[in-house]
């Protein structure tokens, strides 16, 4: 089985801890590679993510660098998250059990697909979110109008410091922070969350993934978009965003973890 091994590279424990994984995973039968970036850092040979097609990748680091990982794969591999973070939600593994899960999977193992958004504005692509996009002003402490529309239909308008639009997957990141719901992943639908809004009745909204999205800036102000806190693009003032499921949903090795199990651990007992 191939594995691709990606750590965060601004820690040299989290670097040395996956080399050694690596070197380990190797003598147990893994045909096993080392991300560019990842291996650049390690002064190992590398691969750069388009240039490999592995079984699994193994991603040592918090949610960021699962996040940027996801995001810079040309298609989506099955991925199993190390954590070497604070929290680490979308990390299903611990570093002193890690070794022994992933030889354990060795002879094959289930997938479980989370939903991404795929964001655009006319004919550009913005890009596509596993947890979530942020829109807010471009000059601060200024708010903006939005508009929510909904299969062609203006359901509401409001003023607040922005808007959150996330995947369920990302309901338990700045989401929850901002006051929207947990959401099971499993469950297709997108949520937007009022950021500081101006009016009691703007709440969170839980919309299927099913229906037609769009979010309008009504505000003359410039406005900045930023996909899962990774990648920040400028918006003019008065675009359209629109908001549509991804053909090409995330891939995490499913090693019988229950959500809210994790929520539990993870979230209430921190």
């Amino acid at each position: 089985m191939k594995i691709l091994v990606v750590s965060r590279i601004d820690d040299r424990d989290a670097l040395s801890f996956s080399a050694s994984l690596g070197d380990r995973l190797e003598a147990g039968g893994y045909e096993v590679f080392y991300e560019e970036r990842t291996a650049d850092a390690m002064g190992r040979p590398g691969i750069a993510l388009d240039k490999v097609e592995p079984d699994l990748v193994a991603i040592v680091g918090g949610d960021g660098t699962i996040l940027f990982t996801v995001q810079r794969m040309p298609r989506q591999f099955p991925v199993i998250g190390i954590n070497w973070g604070e929290v680490g939600f979308l990390a299903d593994i611990e570093k002193d059990e890690a070794f022994d899960v992933l030889m354990a999977i060795a002879d094959g193992f289930a997938v479980e697909k989370r939903m991404r958004l795929s964001f655009s504005t006319g004919n550009r692509e913005l890009g596509e979110a596993l947890n979530e996009v942020l829109i807010v002003t471009s000059r601060p402490a200024k708010m903006l109008r939005f508009g929510i529309v909904i299969d062609g239909i203006l359901s509401e308008e409001f003023r607040g410091d922005g808007i959150l639009i996330s995947t369920p997957t990302g309901s338990t990141a700045y989401s929850m922070s901002a006051g929207g719901p947990i959401v099971d992943p499993k469950v297709e639908g997108v949520l937007l969350v009022p950021l500081a809004p101006y009016m009691l009745s703007s709440r969170p909204h839980l919309i299927s993934a099913d229906r037609s999205l769009e979010i309008r800036i009504v505000s003359a102000k410039p406005a900045t978009l930023v996909i899962d806190g990774q990648k920040s693009i400028d918006l003019p003032a008065e675009s359209s965003i629109r908001v549509m499921k991804s053909r090409d949903p995330a891939l995490f090795v499913d090693i019988g973890r229950h959500f809210f199990e994790k929520v539990d651990k993870k979230l209430r007992r921190l």
